[in-house]
């Protein structure tokens, strides 16, 4: 199980924020940061929805509970005047194989640009993100039929 400071360290760091920082966000000291961090003692019930809240994260994801991280409701949000989040899965979802490794290799390129700005080249394996691309065409759902069926549905 994930340790819930461990979380939070990850979260802070990806917005290039220092433990001063977060705790003036939160408007508490940075000792309460550090304590959280280095798991002395757990947040409280309202310190981890102000952190959930501030992060954009689910507070089971803060928790260690799950791996996703956004609540369901961030897929309505517009990203610009045109597209929201569920818009850009759904048409990620009808590419193939080609065109799926094509964007995710654009996406880690971006994601890398992003971490180099707040001084961040390595993920918490020592890998660049680079690294960690996996060919989609080797997923059973990528496979000759790109379309998504629900199991058990004829699906559409």
């Amino acid at each position: 199980m994930r340790e819930v400071g461990k979380i939070i360290v990850k979260l802070r760091m990806e917005k290039g924020l220092r433990q001063k920082d977060l705790s003036e966000i939160l408007s508490m000291s940075p000792s309460n940061i550090s304590n959280y961090e280095n798991d002395e003692y757990w947040p409280d019930l309202d310190t981890i929805c102000q952190l959930a809240d501030y992060f954009n994260v689910t507070t089971d994801y803060l928790l260690g509970r799950t791996e996703y991280r956004c609540p369901p409701e961030i897929l309505n949000k517009y990203i610009s005047t045109d597209y929201t989040i569920h818009n850009i899965v759904n048409t990620l979802l009808t590419l193939d194989s080609a065109s799926l490794n094509a964007a995710l290799k654009y996406v880690d390129y971006l994601k890398e640009n992003h971490d180099r700005m707040i001084g961040k080249n390595k993920d918490t394996k020592g890998k660049t993100r680079g690294d960690t691309i996996r060919n989609v065409s080797s997923h059973p759902q990528h496979q000759k039929n790109t379309s998504l069926k629900k199991p058990g549905k004829g699906g559409s």
